[in-house]
């Protein structure tokens, strides 16, 4: 028979044993390894069944057992001085209290998925484990954050293998009753009423979402959760599975994510009391709508009309990027968002075609037919980032459309390079050898001294280290295997070879990540006879590990996927290759640790960070990647190896021939040789040491949120509070914006020239520039006028240009302006220079805000003969 409802019943603890649901409640515990010890002294072996669930394992373990503890004199005072100690670790002051100053009241970061652990399955893959990264360092440094995502009841897939090596999901179902999260409820008491948000659909539909609350550490992760009765069959079905359904199944969880987690924080903190958040942070375009919600509340809380309510929502609206391809940004038909931001569903207060505006993709080579999450995403943030210092450079080419007055250079998109919680990620044993002998906090893995305890450590003791997380790595795998070989339908009595695959004295490399087409799982196949010889290498052999999973829809990735598991199926080569299904945290908190080196080979530059390298570098592992993402950032020969890039070649499959035999050199010639240099190869470990050391401060997640702290959120609070105050401010903007917009056409640049040149111009010479500009209805503080210079290429392309600011000297009749200033030559070779004219207000985040600029009249129109626009020398 078959259940028409389930749900978890939890265990009463006996008094004396409360304290155990205070840090089952906490997800601290997924990355405090005290408190996993506190779990585990419950039941040894149920922990280890469990895997690691302090919900399942208390709602396992015997009653006769839970009274036994209550008497444990032992056992309960490390119970309190678990307690005591994560008490400590929510409410005493840390970083942003004692030396950021507390500068923002709260932020609001929302995101489609949050890779917290994986007992809460709400991710898929790297922008989920990001994001986990982020709440988590956010709590360590205490930044007053709270998370906004939804519960999908079935998650993410679990992937398996069937007998061919395809890819089969299964979706299972996730209890919020067995998870360790709880309802947000209207009170205090615990039959109190849940608190709900209602979103209004087309046809007169309700989509009602219940609020879960996942504390992590300090920080709440709200998780909006539309299974819930009141709703009809459609709506319930919402929130059902992260990244499935169709095009207007995705648009409904992107409206719950964005309109309803504004309404689920407004009510979380007028129920909780928190502050109401200052910034708002967007992770992807896909919480975009989350700005719609912001100008809603504006036009009908506060009657302001949409421009103003815009600059309102923009100045405290942070937006991150994090796709290197147009290809992987969300996009609805224009019709679908029409029907569903029209006065009967969203409300009186914000016109549909305002809305359609922002994400219009109204520039060169845009199809007018859909709406961009991303493009939006820009629209509605007054400050945006890439992830890496490429993945900006890339983005700024990207989005460059949305500024076409400007050079790619100039577009206002700037770059915080992700980072790894290190308390997670780091293997125990790793962790005890960095601090050693220092008195850091284990769990804040913050700042550049914690690293130092590794020079008091032998080579010996480090190799012995890493054999020893290498023989867990391998055990893992064996189980997993196995598991892997009985489900494709494989008998146990065929099974004895996964005894014996992998050895932990074997040069080990992992690769591990989403399967699409650009990350190239199988270029390490291009050669498979070169590949065998080193796997099978008699002296210095290779072992692989490799895991990801391709989305469901992606028939290419699955085939990928099948393409690596029957070469990795072949039984000459079985115990050097293997590949392990269903890559999640739990797969990957062995697998870091167990590897010697981390392999990453995506075709540059469509990496737009990629974090799995920074975890295995904190584990003592060394990188083999193309340069792409993070890597090309931080690259240093003794952190590993670069694989030469065959970027620029056409033809896709000389590129990865060449890349993948640059790769099998690599390998062959300086990796194996250095490993097994030795029983104790020093210079394998002097780099071990060197990376840990001087790579480790680097790819820190307390780092990342930092530089957010400081380059993005103070900086939107600042404007937050300065268009918040009376709106004032907002409705003066507003207003400049559009009078600047209405004359712009007006501004001409009518004459630069330069004067003390001379006729051989030499390194160091200051030369004296002016130019003229007629600014039609505007007023010079309007505006401001830069000289740019630098060198040149062929094209006369300015490189790298260095801005300065002229300054007014006269004023003529007609609204004509002399601008003056200075240029100094301080680089030899071709020089370049050139003079604009951008718009300029205190509350502009960047002169190329509103997309104008006016340069110099081109040198061959006749109405300015006197004097080319600009000049090289």
């Amino acid at each position: 028979m078959r259940a028409i409802r389930r749900f978890s019943v939890r265990p009463v603890l006996p008094e004396q044993l409360t304290g155990l649901g205070t840090l089952v409640n906490n997800l601290r515990w997924a990355w405090h390894p005290e408190t996993q010890d506190v779990f585990e002294a419950v039941d040894p072996q149920l922990w280890r069944s469990t895997g690691g669930d302090p919900v399942k394992l208390l709602g396992e373990v015997p009653a006769a057992r839970l009274d036994e503890l209550a008497n444990d004199q032992a056992f309960l005072r490390r119970l309190e001085l678990a307690v005591a100690d994560l008490n400590g670790y929510v409410s005493d002051d840390r970083w942003f209290q004692t030396d950021a100053g507390s500068p923002v009241s709260s932020v609001a970061y929302f995101s489609p998925e949050f890779g917290i652990t994986h007992v809460l399955p709400q991710y898929s893959g790297g922008l989920g484990i990001l994001a986990g990264d982020h709440l988590k360092a956010a709590s360590d440094l205490a930044v007053p954050l709270i998370g906004v995502g939804l519960l999908y009841r079935h998650g993410y897939f679990a992937q398996s293998l069937n007998r061919e090596g395809w890819q089969q999901e299964r979706y299972p179902l996730v209890d919020p009753d067995g998870l360790p999260i709880s309802l947000l409820r209207d009170g205090a008491e615990s039959n109190a009423e849940p608190a709900t948000v209602t979103l209004t659909l087309p046809g007169n539909r309700q989509l009602h979402a219940q609020i879960w609350v996942a504390q992590v550490g300090r920080v709440p992760l709200l998780m909006l959760d539309s299974d819930m009765e009141g709703n009809e069959p459609a709506e319930r079905e919402v929130t059902d599975r992260l990244y499935g359904g169709s095009t207007e199944h995705r648009l409904l969880q992107e409206l719950l994510l964005g309109v309803g987690g504004v309404r689920a924080v407004r009510e979380y903190c007028r129920i909780t009391g928190h502050p109401a958040p200052e910034v708002f942070h967007t992770n992807e375009g896909h919480a975009g709508f989350l700005g719609i919600e912001r100008i809603r509340e504006l036009a009908t809380g506060q009657d302001l009309d949409f421009d103003t309510a815009l600059e309102v929502a923009r100045g405290g609206t942070v937006f991150t990027t994090h796709t290197p391809v147009p290809a992987g940004i969300d996009r609805f038909p224009v019709e679908l968002i029409q029907q569903h931001f029209s006065p009967d569903a969203f409300g009186e207060g914000v016109p549909v075609d305002r809305i359609l505006e922002l994400g219009a993709e109204d520039f060169e080579g845009g199809d007018p037919g859909v709406f961009n999450m991303a493009i939006m995403g820009l629209r509605l943030a007054q400050r945006a980032n890439g992830v890496s210092k490429l993945h900006g450079v890339v983005s700024r080419g990207m989005f460059s459309g949305l500024w076409p007055s400007f050079d790619a250079t100039d577009v206002p998109i700037t770059s915080i390079t992700n980072g790894v919680h290190a308390p997670t990620w780091v293997a125990r044993e790793i962790n005890d050898l960095t601090l050693a002998a220092t008195d850091t906090d284990a769990a804040s893995f913050d700042g550049d001294g914690i690293f130092a305890g590794l020079d008091k450590t032998t080579d010996a003791q480090i190799w012995e280290t890493k054999r020893i997380l290498r023989q867990r790595f391998i055990d893992d795998t064996r189980t997993r295997v196995r598991q892997s070989w009985l489900n494709r339908g494989a008998s146990e009595a065929e099974l004895g070879w996964v005894d014996s695959i992998l050895d932990p004295d074997v040069l080990t490399m992992g690769f591990a990540r989403r399967v699409p087409s650009y990350k190239r799982l199988t270029l390490m196949l291009r050669d498979p006879a070169r590949l065998k010889a080193l796997l099978l290498h008699p002296q210095r052999p290779v072992q692989i590990v490799i895991a990801g999973k391709a989305h469901p829809h992606d028939e290419g990735g699955k085939k990928l996927i099948q393409e690596m598991v029957r070469f990795a199926d072949d039984p000459e080569i079985r115990h050097r290759i293997v590949f392990v299904p269903d890559y999640d945290i739990a797969l990957a908190q062995p697998m870091y640790p167990g590897c010697d080196v981390w392999l990453n080979n995506p075709l540059r530059p469509y990496e737009a960070c990629g974090t799995s390298g920074m975890k295995a570098a904190l584990n003592g592992a060394l990188n083999l990647s193309i340069r792409d993402g993070w890597w090309d950032e931080w690259y240093d020969d003794e952190f590993g190896w670069a694989i030469p890039s065959a970027e620029g070649i056409e033809d896709t499959d000389r590129r990865d021939d060449l890349e993948a035999h640059a790769l099998y050199d690599l390998i062959e010639k300086q990796v194996a040789p250095r490993f097994y240099d030795g029983d104790v190869p020093g210079r394998w470990i002097e780099m071990l040491r060197h990376t840990i050391k001087e790579l480790g401060p680097k790819v820190l997640a307390t780092r990342m949120v930092r530089d957010y702290v400081e380059r993005l959120y103070v900086p939107a609070a600042q404007s937050s509070r300065s268009l918040n105050s009376t709106y004032d401010g907002a409705r003066e903007l507003a207003a400049w914006k559009k009078k600047v917009r209405a004359a712009w056409s007006q501004i001409r640049v009518d004459h630069v020239e330069l004067q003390g040149l001379g006729d051989i111009p030499q390194l160091g010479t200051n030369v004296g520039i002016r130019t003229f500009a007629a600014l039609g209805d505007l007023r010079p503080d309007d505006i401001d006028v830069e000289v740019l210079h630098g060198r040149v290429d062929s094209n006369d392309e300015i490189t790298d240009p260095v801005r300065a600011s002229l300054s007014l000297a006269e004023t003529y009749e007609g609204n004509r302006h002399r601008y003056e200033g200075e240029l100094k030559l301080d680089r030899t070779g071709p020089f370049g220079y050139t003079v604009r004219v951008v718009p300029k207000h205190a509350g502009l985040a960047s002169p190329a805000e509103l997309g104008l600029a006016a340069g110099p009249s081109d040198p061959e129109d006749p109405s300015t003969p006197d004097l080319p626009a600009g000049s090289e020398f």
